[in-house]
Protein backbone atom coordinates (compact mmCIF):
# COMPACT_ATOMS: atom_id res chain seq x y z
CA UNK A 1 0.00 0.00 0.00
CA UNK A 2 1.53 3.28 -1.27
CA UNK A 3 -0.97 5.88 0.74
CA UNK A 4 -2.56 6.82 -2.64
CA UNK A 5 -6.41 7.34 -0.22
CA UNK A 6 -4.41 8.71 2.87
CA UNK A 7 -2.20 11.18 0.50
CA UNK A 8 -5.11 12.19 -1.31
CA UNK A 9 -7.43 13.09 1.37
CA UNK A 10 -4.53 15.15 3.46
CA UNK A 11 -3.90 17.47 0.50
CA UNK A 12 -7.60 17.43 -0.38
CA UNK A 13 -7.34 18.88 3.75
CA UNK A 14 -4.41 21.26 2.80
CA UNK A 15 -5.91 22.86 -0.07
CA UNK A 16 -9.34 24.02 1.77
CA UNK A 17 -11.38 21.82 0.60
CA UNK A 18 -12.62 19.51 3.46
CA UNK A 19 -12.80 21.66 7.26
CA UNK A 20 -11.11 20.10 10.13
CA UNK A 21 -14.48 19.09 11.87
CA UNK A 22 -14.93 16.70 9.28
CA UNK A 23 -11.53 14.97 9.76
CA UNK A 24 -11.95 15.06 13.28
CA UNK A 25 -14.95 13.36 12.60
CA UNK A 26 -13.17 10.35 10.28
CA UNK A 27 -10.18 10.29 13.03
CA UNK A 28 -12.72 9.54 15.68
CA UNK A 29 -14.73 7.16 13.76
CA UNK A 30 -11.63 5.73 12.87
CA UNK A 31 -10.38 4.86 15.92
CA UNK A 32 -12.90 3.18 17.13
CA UNK A 33 -12.66 0.86 14.50
CA UNK A 34 -8.68 0.19 15.62
CA UNK A 35 -8.04 2.52 12.33
CA UNK A 36 -6.60 5.62 13.54
CA UNK A 37 -4.14 5.94 10.60
CA UNK A 38 -6.93 6.21 8.28
CA UNK A 39 -8.47 9.47 9.11
CA UNK A 40 -7.61 11.01 5.53
CA UNK A 41 -7.97 8.34 3.87
CA UNK A 42 -11.93 7.66 4.71
CA UNK A 43 -12.22 11.57 3.05
CA UNK A 44 -12.64 9.52 0.03
CA UNK A 45 -12.93 6.24 1.00
CA UNK A 46 -17.23 6.00 1.68
CA UNK A 47 -18.00 2.51 1.50
CA UNK A 48 -17.81 0.29 4.36
CA UNK A 49 -15.90 -2.38 3.49
CA UNK A 50 -13.39 -0.45 2.35
CA UNK A 51 -13.26 1.14 6.01
CA UNK A 52 -13.12 -2.35 7.03
CA UNK A 53 -10.18 -3.51 4.96
CA UNK A 54 -8.16 -0.52 4.59
CA UNK A 55 -8.30 -0.39 0.80
CA UNK A 56 -9.83 1.60 -1.74
CA UNK A 57 -12.47 -0.27 -4.15
CA UNK A 58 -14.25 2.60 -6.17
CA UNK A 59 -13.17 5.49 -7.29
CA UNK A 60 -13.79 8.71 -5.80
CA UNK A 61 -14.05 11.90 -7.09
CA UNK A 62 -13.51 15.44 -4.72
CA UNK A 63 -14.02 18.50 -6.52
CA UNK A 64 -12.62 21.96 -4.87
CA UNK A 65 -11.07 25.14 -6.25
CA UNK A 66 -7.51 26.85 -5.04
CA UNK A 67 -7.11 30.19 -6.14
CA UNK A 68 -5.70 29.56 -9.86
CA UNK A 69 -7.33 26.03 -10.06
CA UNK A 70 -10.61 24.30 -10.06
CA UNK A 71 -9.32 20.85 -9.28
CA UNK A 72 -11.25 17.42 -9.56
CA UNK A 73 -9.22 14.62 -7.64
CA UNK A 74 -9.97 11.13 -8.82
CA UNK A 75 -8.55 8.61 -6.41
CA UNK A 76 -8.42 5.17 -7.98
CA UNK A 77 -8.08 1.92 -6.13
CA UNK A 78 -4.64 0.51 -5.99
CA UNK A 79 -5.31 -3.33 -5.08
CA UNK A 80 -4.87 -5.77 -7.79
CA UNK A 81 -8.73 -6.93 -7.56
CA UNK A 82 -10.02 -3.63 -8.68
CA UNK A 83 -8.19 -2.98 -11.52
CA UNK A 84 -11.14 -2.03 -13.56
CA UNK A 85 -11.87 0.69 -11.39
CA UNK A 86 -8.51 1.81 -11.55
CA UNK A 87 -8.59 2.18 -14.84
CA UNK A 88 -11.93 3.70 -15.14
CA UNK A 89 -10.27 6.57 -12.89
CA UNK A 90 -7.06 6.97 -14.87
CA UNK A 91 -8.81 6.97 -18.28
CA UNK A 92 -10.65 10.18 -17.11
CA UNK A 93 -7.24 12.02 -15.83
CA UNK A 94 -5.35 14.90 -17.40
CA UNK A 95 -2.48 14.32 -14.65
CA UNK A 96 -1.32 11.59 -12.93
CA UNK A 97 -0.13 11.40 -9.25
CA UNK A 98 2.06 8.48 -8.70
CA UNK A 99 2.27 7.76 -5.32
CA UNK A 100 5.46 5.50 -4.40
CA UNK A 101 5.75 3.83 -1.37
CA UNK A 102 9.70 4.54 0.14
CA UNK A 103 9.83 2.45 3.23
CA UNK A 104 11.90 -0.02 3.22
CA UNK A 105 10.43 -3.05 1.42
CA UNK A 106 7.51 -1.12 0.49
CA UNK A 107 8.95 0.61 -2.69
CA UNK A 108 11.13 -2.94 -3.58
CA UNK A 109 7.91 -4.88 -3.64
CA UNK A 110 6.10 -2.01 -5.79
CA UNK A 111 8.77 -1.82 -8.43
CA UNK A 112 9.10 -5.62 -8.81
CA UNK A 113 8.64 -7.52 -12.02
CA UNK A 114 4.46 -7.42 -11.15
CA UNK A 115 4.45 -4.48 -8.91
CA UNK A 116 1.51 -1.80 -8.53
CA UNK A 117 4.04 0.93 -8.88
CA UNK A 118 4.76 -0.50 -12.43
CA UNK A 119 1.73 -1.29 -13.53
CA UNK A 120 -0.03 2.20 -12.30
CA UNK A 121 2.93 3.62 -14.36
CA UNK A 122 2.17 1.33 -17.39
CA UNK A 123 -1.62 2.16 -17.16
CA UNK A 124 -1.68 5.76 -16.76
CA UNK A 125 0.37 5.79 -20.27
CA UNK A 126 -1.19 3.40 -22.07
CA UNK A 127 -4.35 5.26 -21.26
CA UNK A 128 -3.06 8.82 -22.37
CA UNK A 129 -2.05 10.33 -19.07
CA UNK A 130 1.20 12.10 -20.52
CA UNK A 131 1.30 14.62 -17.33
CA UNK A 132 2.36 13.15 -14.21
CA UNK A 133 4.01 13.80 -10.60
CA UNK A 134 5.67 11.13 -8.68
CA UNK A 135 5.04 11.18 -4.92
CA UNK A 136 7.57 9.49 -3.06
CA UNK A 137 5.69 9.00 0.19
CA UNK A 138 6.37 7.59 3.27
CA UNK A 139 9.73 9.00 3.71
CA UNK A 140 9.30 9.48 7.26
CA UNK A 141 9.23 5.47 6.72
CA UNK A 142 12.54 5.55 5.12
CA UNK A 143 15.53 4.15 7.03
CA UNK A 144 16.91 6.97 8.33
CA UNK A 145 13.66 8.98 8.23
CA UNK A 146 13.88 11.31 5.09
CA UNK A 147 16.48 10.16 3.91
CA UNK A 148 18.11 12.11 0.70
CA UNK A 149 20.03 8.90 -0.07
CA UNK A 150 16.49 6.64 -0.73
CA UNK A 151 15.14 9.30 -2.26
CA UNK A 152 17.64 9.14 -4.95
CA UNK A 153 17.69 5.81 -5.18
CA UNK A 154 13.68 5.61 -5.68
CA UNK A 155 13.97 8.89 -7.94
CA UNK A 156 16.52 6.87 -10.27
CA UNK A 157 14.76 3.44 -10.03
CA UNK A 158 11.69 5.16 -11.35
CA UNK A 159 12.99 7.47 -13.83
CA UNK A 160 14.69 4.30 -15.66
CA UNK A 161 11.14 2.32 -15.58
CA UNK A 162 9.32 5.71 -16.61
CA UNK A 163 11.50 5.63 -19.60
CA UNK A 164 11.31 2.40 -20.86
CA UNK A 165 7.68 2.46 -20.98
CA UNK A 166 7.40 5.79 -22.91
CA UNK A 167 7.35 9.07 -20.60
CA UNK A 168 10.37 11.95 -20.10
CA UNK A 169 11.74 11.07 -17.11
CA UNK A 170 12.98 14.84 -17.23
CA UNK A 171 9.41 16.15 -17.62
CA UNK A 172 8.39 14.30 -14.30
CA UNK A 173 8.92 16.00 -11.20
CA UNK A 174 9.60 13.78 -7.81
CA UNK A 175 8.76 15.19 -4.89
CA UNK A 176 9.38 13.74 -1.37
CA UNK A 177 6.83 13.76 0.92
CA UNK A 178 4.99 11.99 4.13
CA UNK A 179 1.18 11.89 2.76
CA UNK A 180 0.18 11.34 6.39
CA UNK A 181 1.89 13.58 8.16
CA UNK A 182 1.63 15.98 5.63
CA UNK A 183 5.22 16.62 4.72
CA UNK A 184 6.55 18.93 1.75
CA UNK A 185 2.49 18.14 0.04
CA UNK A 186 2.51 21.63 -0.49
Amino acid sequence: DSGKSTTTGHLIYKCGGIDKRAIEKFEKEAQEMGKGSFKYAWVLDKLKAERERGITIDIALWKFRTDKYYVTIIDAPGHRDFIKNMITGTSQADCAVLIVACGTGEFEAGISQNGQTREHALLAYTLGVKQMIVACNKMDMAEPPYSEARFKEVTKEVQTYLKKIGYNPKAIPFVPISGFHGDNMM
